[in-house]
């Protein structure tokens, strides 16, 4: 088997832990010492292997993609050239083609095939401290967030490996699927028109709706893993999050980009452990410590 798996899957050991369970932590210690061992994943079909129910075809998430990020664009200006567009589209295609690495999309259990991801970053002029994701792979960096970032580009590389990882996770569909609007918001990108709600579903930062802290999480872990593997420093997505906790503490008030995310302190605690894993699959990456399909 991959290398990746037991990189990519968090697990603690906890009382009366499984045979299983114990072979996944020492998987987890040998995939630092660029070593393998062979351990059946377990069954699902979403990242991780676990249960996810969509609701979009792969050309129904398509076409409500187009739709809503034509909608986000009538309501903030996209800037047409200059530097924070070119670093923009840059970054997120390096990530984009980190994202491309079989075996990487294997081992997270990415559902890849048959879907298109039609690539687009735009910068919206904004003093929104966030960044949105929409289906097939419609990303927007506001202003207000890039005013925030160092100069170098790993810490935009952290926030774009975690837009990127919303878009391959499909995680508005399974909103959508959550919600009960199986149909609905198919219906209304065929028409080319999108009600208030499903929008809401689809840009939740943006619209006051409280995030699923559970994507947040799962979006942070694929994140840092396809930051890594784009040859960013994964440590500066925890200088990232430290970033933003520290401008809370300064405005008295969360940036959009934390709203109704995984705490601070937690979200911070995930990331450092999930560093050295991501560091440890990319030594295994470069050696060839993998196995074929």
């Amino acid at each position: 088997m991959d290398l990746f798996v037991s990189a990519f899957r968090s697990v603690a050991p906890a009382p009366g832990a499984s045979k299983r369970q114990l072979q996944l932590l020492v998987c987890i210690a040998l995939v630092l010492s660029s070593a393998g061992c062979d351990v059946e994943p377990p069954t699902g079909t979403g990242p991780g292997r676990r249960p996810q129910a969509l609701a979009l075809t792969p050309e129904e998430e398509l076409a409500l993609g187009r739709q809503a990020f034509a909608e986000l664009k009538s309501r903030y200006r996209p800037l047409r050239s200059g530097e924070e567009v070119e670093r923009v589209r840059r970054v997120g295609r390096r990530i984009v083609k980190a994202a491309e690495i079989e075996p990487l999309q294997r081992e997270i259990n990415l559902r890849v095939k048959d879907y298109i991801f039609e690539w687009e970053f735009e910068v919206l002029a904004s003093d929104h401290i966030n960044a949105v994701c929409l289906p097939a792979g419609k990303i927007a960096v506001f202003t207000g967030l890039l005013r925030q970032l160092k100069p170098s580009d790993d810490q935009l590389a952290a926030v774009m490996a975690h837009e990127v990882a919303h878009a391959l996770a499909h995680h508005a569909s399974e909103r959508l699927a959550r919600h009960n609007r199986l149909r609905t918001a198919a219906d209304e990108a065929l028409v080319g028109s999108l009600t208030d709600e499903t929008m809401d579903l689809l840009v939740p930062g943006l619209s006051g709706l409280a995030h699923n802290r559970a994507q947040e999480s799962e979006a942070d872990h694929i994140g840092v893993f396809l930051m890594t593997f784009a040859e960013y420093d994964p440590q500066e997505a925890v200088a990232f999050w430290e970033r933003m906790s520290r401008l809370t503490a300064a405005r008295g008030q969360m940036p959009e980009i934390l709203s109704d995310h995984p705490s601070d302190a937690r979200r911070i605690a995930q990331l450092k452990e999930w560093v050295p894993m991501a560091r440890g699959a990319k030594r295994a990456y470069d050696a060839g410590h993998i196995a074929p399909p």
